[in-house]
């Protein structure tokens, strides 16, 4: 943030390292700075050079100005990615507010962009198991595939949420694992008999051959040299899989979570159970599983009615 003006830099650069000191992961930290030094390069072009001279229109321009080429970028930006650079500027506001630096944030009541309702890509279960059981080796790489993607599967975990898992978060006795989910909140989610078994069995077989040598801090998930798995790995495996197993474009680890929901509402589950298990903080997040769900019942009623 050298270029800038140290009445920005400086309560940016503070605002940072209470995201650090908070436990947020290194990719949102990273990508926290990079959106809030794009905000204060606008601000500084527009002759903003204090925290304390923000105004809301500053706030809005700076919304305005992500959706057109101009002086924050080269390209119009995707309105969920506005959506995410608008609401780190917020919590940035909101911070100096709390510390005294602005006696109330102008950047509350600008809202970000309204998100057209998408439905997430959904398998169905036959598909899911033909996806599982294609990765079907006995190699350690194999083992820990088949392990990964049947615990997201089965507990709806998000990918993340899974590399981060250490050896101390899985209890076989209780059939449950902790995952540190978004916000740093921890919750405790059932594992099915399936994904323990291949998991014990990764552990067992697989594991102790990836670990030999390792520096690592116990994380369940190793690479092929012993260290923390990335999403970047977990990417490329996928792809490899899906080749095989003939899934559908498009299908991610974020998939077998979509999927878990869904397939769990379909099967009784309620929404308020399915909200505490995917770790949303909000049951309005969760309700899109419900259209999900109607979709799926109405294409199975195409297909299946004779007078459809």
């Amino acid at each position: 943030m050298s270029s800038l003006p140290a009445g920005l830099e400086q309560p940016i650069t503070a605002f940072i390292r209470s995201l650090i000191g908070a436990g947020y992961s290194p990719r949102t930290v990273k990508a926290s700075a990079v959106d809030l030094r794009q905000f204060a390069i606008f601000l500084h072009e527009r002759g903003v050079e204090e925290i304390v001279d923000i105004s809301r229109a500053d706030v809005m321009a700076f919304a305005a100005a992500l959706s057109d080429p101009g002086p924050v970028g080269t390209r119009s930006y995707a309105r969920s990615t506005i959506g995410r650079k608008l609401s780190m500027v917020r919590s940035l506001l909101r911070f100096c507010e709390e510390n005294g630096l602005l006696q109330s944030s102008p950047g509350e009541g600008v809202s970000s962009p309204k998100m057209p309702r998408r439905l997430p890509q959904v398998l169905t279960p036959d598909q899911v198991a033909q996806f599982l059981e294609a990765i079907n080796g006995s190699k350690p790489l194999d083992l820990r595939d088949r392990a990964l993607f049947e615990l997201i599967y089965s507990s709806g975990l998000r990918c993340q949420e899974v590399l981060d898992l250490k050896l101390r978060d899985v209890s076989f006795d209780s059939c449950e694992v902790r995952a540190l989910g978004k916000g740093r909140k921890v919750r405790v989610v059932p594992v099915g008999a399936i994904a323990l078994g291949a998991l014990e069995r990764y552990l067992k077989e697989g594991r102790v051959r990836l670990a030999k040598g390792s520096t690592d801090e116990g994380h369940v998930f190793l690479s092929r040299t012993g260290r923390r798995l990335s999403s970047s790995d977990v990417q490329r495996r996928l792809a490899r899989y899906l080749a095989v197993a003939g899934a559908p474009s498009g299908t991610s680890p974020h998939t077998l979570r979509h999927s878990f929901a869904t397939h769990l509402l379909e099967g009784g589950a309620d929404l308020r159970a399915i909200q505490e298990l995917l770790g949303h903080s909000s049951l309005r997040t969760t309700q899109v599983y419900a259209h999900v769900s109607a979709a799926h019942l109405r294409k199975t009623y195409r297909h299946a009615h004779p007078r459809a």
